[in-house]
């Protein structure tokens, strides 16, 4: 049997929840039983958008059986009732799919929401057996029929032949005499659900091409801006200060878009029509950055140009210069750049003339620039001078909701560059909401040209993902036993072994392990398991 943790999302217990299942066994991380999850709690936590909860907050010690109801109402009122125009009306008006059995199982009526989500049409289905949809395909598992053998209500998961996957709760109606005459199912699909889910939180986005909201900023390389919930402050800020030429200092993670901001002052600045340079201190050999930055004169030192050579401040003189990653800047250079901070003034290498020049600074570092201080490898006098309007960048984890546009964006940009048209399923969107990016940006952008590149079907789904970030049992982001350490090694093992044997068979004789040893491993990481003809 199927076995859950505890520590799993919602989310992830309906991309691993088995087909035709009405409950799965829950253990803790010591892997003792604590309980069931069953469809209809898992149900009920999709309805309220408990997506990202752990199913501790659902489980039950026990799965209850579901009250039985004996109706008087004669069979053919009911019968009457459910080919009336009455009926479907009514049903009609349900936003949830309906559909109505008799008490063998034939299909009495089907309302449009059913045919929505299903794409199964009602003139393909009346009068026809729910045996005859599972042998045409239609749909996998029946709950009217699992509903009419036991008599009781009946709620488990359907994979319908449009590929979605749906909730199916099946009543039974009970005649005085505890026949089942009809059955009425109700159902939702998971995969509009969660559509829905994303529709409202875009509401809390705005999301505007830059060239929009700031025209003429293609000189800055700017493509578009998301701003959510968590970024507004940051970006009310940063248009409050770009009118001023006061310093700023971005601070955050790698890849969380310090960069983009520092092009948006720019682009809100009055030197919007000057020019905007960008250098990574971290990035050029110690020995290189003051040439770089301040220029040299004619022989400065071995190998350097006859003619001498300008400096970027020289050459940003007008505009706005970002420098990233200022806390890797060598000690003896701070100096030189806190004259220029300070009075505008430098000197070239190998000149006594001091320049001067009129040049707008940001810079941005990822590291503790008060330890540094602390440390004695950053001055203290120069990080106050830098430091006049601070930023934090916020990582991409702590702004879920500009995972999907953000996403989506990407897509467009790749899908454009390589003449593709790939899209990603709800459930994809998703789970990568939940992921914790520990790249940031960068990491989302890369994964974004990486899975346009690498699919082949148009629609990208979990299967699609890399290992590091598809579904596992536990969604514990970094391993602290041993236990979980093998865990994670023997999945990968497994997961590389069926990529490239594609065959249990052929996989488990890779690995030395039995056949049926790597099936039961298979399912205990949740891993698909294909049909083969071995």
């Amino acid at each position: 049997m199927t076995k859950f943790y505890s520590d799993m999302t919602v989310e992830e217990a309906i991309s691993c929840f088995p087909i035709g299942s009405t409950e799965v066994e829950v253990l803790d991380d010591s892997e003792d039983f604590i309980g069931f999850l069953t469809i209809e709690a898992l149900s009920a936590a999709v309805q309220q958008s408990d997506l990202t909860k752990p199913i501790s907050h659902f489980i039950t010690v026990n799965a209850p059986l579901q009250n039985l109801r004996n109706y008087s109402i004669p069979y053919d009122q009911f019968q009457a009732f459910f080919e009336s125009d009455l009926c479907r009306v009514v049903f009609n008006a349900l936003y949830d799919g309906v559909y109505i059995t008799d008490g063998d199982g034939t299909t009495l009526f089907i309302n449009q929401a059913y045919q929505r989500i299903t794409g199964i049409r009602e003139e393909e289905i009346i009068g026809k057996p729910m045996s005859y949809l599972i042998e045409q395909g239609m749909i996998s598992v029946s709950a009217s029929l699992d509903s009419i053998r036991t008599k009781n209500q009946v709620t488990l998961t359907q994979r319908i032949r449009n590929g979605r996957k749906i909730i199916v709760s099946a009543t039974p109606i009970l005649s005085p005499q505890n026949e089942v005459i009809f059955v009425i199912n109700s159902v939702r699909d998971i995969t509009e659900l969660i559509r829905m889910k994303y529709t409202i939180d875009s509401q809390k986005l705005s999301f505007q091409p830059i060239s929009q909201l700031l025209p003429g900023s293609e000189q800055v390389n700017l493509q578009e801006i998301i701003i959510g919930p968590s970024t507004t402050p940051l970006f009310k800020l940063a248009d409050k200060v770009a009118k001023t030429d006061a310093k700023i200092l971005l601070q955050g993670e790698t890849g969380v878009g310090k960069s983009l901001i520092a092009k948006y002052i720019h682009a809100k600045s009055s030197r919007k029509e000057k020019i905007f340079l960008e250098l990574n201190c971290g990035a050029i050999p110690a020995n290189l950055v003051e040439s770089e930055l301040f220029g040299y004169e004619p022989g400065a030192f071995t190998g350097s140009l006859k003619n001498g050579k300008m400096g970027i401040f020289e050459k940003v003189n007008g505009g706005t210069l970002f420098l990233d990653e200022i806390g890797d800047l060598p000690l003896e250079l701070q100096v030189k750049l806190l004259k220029v901070v300070e009075e505008n003034k430098f000197m070239r290498v190998g000149s006594t003339e001091m320049k001067e020049v009129d040049v707008r600074l940001i810079t941005a570092t990822h590291r503790d620039l008060p330890s540094l201080v602390q440390e004695g490898s950053f001055r203290e006098d120069l990080y106050y001078r830098l430091n006049i309007v601070s930023f934090e960048v916020p990582p991409l984890r702590q702004r879920k909701e500009e995972t999907i546009p953000l996403l989506e964006m990407y897509l467009k940009k790749f899908n454009e560059k390589y003449n593709e048209k790939k899209k990603m399923t709800p459930e994809c969107y998703e789970w990568l909401t939940n992921y914790s990016w520990p790249g940031n940006i960068r990491e989302l952008a890369s994964l974004a040209e990486r899975l346009v590149v690498t699919t082949y079907d148009d629609t990208i789904d979990l299967s699609n993902l890399p290992s590091f970030i598809q579904p596992v049992l536990s969604k514990k982001t970094t391993t602290h036993s041993l236990k979980e350490a093998v865990s994670e090694l023997e999945r990968s093992l497994i997961l590389n072994a069926m990529k490239k044997y594609g065959t249990t068979r052929a996989a488990a004789i890779s690995l030395d392990i039995s056949q049926s040893a790597l099936v039961q491993k298979m399912k205990k990481f949740h891993m698909r398991l294909e049909n083969e003809s071995n």
